[in-house]
């Protein structure tokens, strides 16, 4: 009888990531100001100042920051909103900063918008259905009778009654305008869905309830969200990756699990360590790292680090420009005082682990 050798366990190869759907590139969007008096030099306020991000299908890339930090003018430029002064915005293969207006029209279909509002977002004088209904009008999507059924299916998909479709926005509270808002985003079957603030304005029950529809529809349709948003709680429950901006620049990038495990950038450990917790939340309050000053203005923004004038670590080298490293896989930050202890990344107000 032969004796058998057991072939070793091989462990399942690793799945490759999803493609990149949205890749930014060195996106810049400066406003001109108007000269003060004749004699004056002209202005420019750099809103947002050489951002890079790509964002995989399927997946969700939370942009946060303070007021101010540029993040809802990049949502705007991604979405050719907003001028874009230099660099490119990528949607699959087709580069949305170069497209002429009807082509840009065209390409709507594939990026769609939430807004921050949910009251004034929507015609206070248009029945929702038509409101729902009017972005297959404008891109003269399928017939009559077919524009009525998807109505009829988003308003199913977003929890709301079909009977309602005749009613007017003040008919309805702040949570059912927004679940309205989600399915006019929806109406094209778009592959890019940008998020801007839009939770920030509802109750807190009702934040949970719109963050839960808007991760199931992410999972039924193999959604894409940049998602806007000041909330660290709010983007912990919902990202699977991160950046955090700062004067026009982002200064931290990295997947969920490792930013909010370790915040390397001091400005990203402030930020966290501003976050109430139910657990610890005494400890938590006596690490609270506390800011002085305001941001610099972003006309004269600083040669170098942009956050140095605020920052509790600041010290020799950050007069220079700070770029971003990546400091373990998928972990970028723009901080050189961010060393490796044991192999490990280490931020100069390095956040404990979480528990």
């Amino acid at each position: 009888m032969t004796n058998l050798i057991p072939f070793p366990h091989m462990p399942a190869p690793a799945e490759p990531p999803p493609p990149v759907l949205l890749s930014v590139t060195d996106l810049k969007v400066h406003f001109p100001r108007p000269r003060n008096g004749l004699m004056a030099k002209p202005e420019v306020v750099r809103a947002v100042d050489g951002v890079n991000f790509e964002v995989r299908r399927g997946t969700t890339l939370a942009v946060v920051g303070e007021s101010g930090s540029g993040k809802t003018t990049t949502a705007l430029a991604v979405m050719r909103l907003a001028p874009i002064t230099a660099g490119s915005v990528r949607l699959g293969l087709t580069d949305l900063s170069l497209l002429g207006d009807e082509a840009m029209r065209q390409a709507r279909r594939r990026v769609q918008m939430i807004f921050q509002d949910p009251y004034s977002s929507l015609n206070p004088r248009q029945r929702v259905g038509d409101a729902v209904r009017a972005p297959l009008d404008l891109m003269g999507i399928g017939t009559k009778a077919e524009r009525a059924a998807r109505v009829d299916e988003l308003f199913a998909a977003v929890g709301l009654r079909p009977e309602q479709q005749h009613l007017f926005p003040h008919q309805f509270s702040g949570g059912q305008r927004q679940r309205i808002n989600i399915a006019r985003a929806l109406a094209t079957n778009p592959e890019l869905v940008v998020c801007d603030e839009p939770v920030s304005a509802l109750d807190i029950a009702i934040r949970a309830q719109i963050l839960n529809l808007l991760a199931r529809l992410q999972r039924e349709l193999g959604l894409t969200y940049l998602f806007i948003s000041h909330d660290m709680a709010v983007v912990e429950h919902i990202c699977d990756e991160i950046a955090v901006m700062y004067l026009g620049q982002v200064v931290e990038r990295a997947p969920r699990q490792a930013f909010f495990a370790r915040p390397l950038h001091p400005y990203s450990a402030a930020l966290m360590s501003a976050v109430p917790t139910v657990q610890g939340g005494r400890t938590r309050a006596a690490q609270r790292i506390r800011l002085v000053g305001d941001p610099p203005s972003p006309i004269d923004p600083p040669a170098g680090c942009r956050f140095a004038g605020r920052c509790p670590a600041a010290g020799p080298g950050c007069e220079a420009p700070q770029t971003l490293r990546e400091m373990q896989p998928g972990h970028w930050v723009a901080c050189h005082r961010v060393t490796r202890v044991d192999g490990q990344p280490v931020g100069p107000l390095q956040m404990p682990a979480a528990a």
